[in-house]
């Protein structure tokens, strides 16, 4: 099974995640990272782990991971 993971301290707060997920998973929750920026966090009951968040971020936020269950 996999799951995306994320890295909060690299997130710049670009929403670009956000506005792409074709699951309304990702969303900013308010946590401020320490740089500064609002930080986003998902749903991991919505999230299909497509990849398009992976693929849009310039920060390199996400990471697909390989998990058991």
């Amino acid at each position: 099974m996999k799951r995306l993971i994320t890295n909060v301290e690299s997130c710049k707060s670009c929403r670009y995640c956000e506005d792409n997920c074709p699951k309304d998973a990702i969303r900013v929750n308010g946590e401020i990272n320490s740089k500064g920026y609002p930080t986003v966090v998902v749903d991991h009951e919505k999230c299909i782990v497509c990849g398009i968040c992976y693929n849009v971020c310039p920060d390199y936020v996400f990471e697909i991971h390989e998990v058991e269950v």
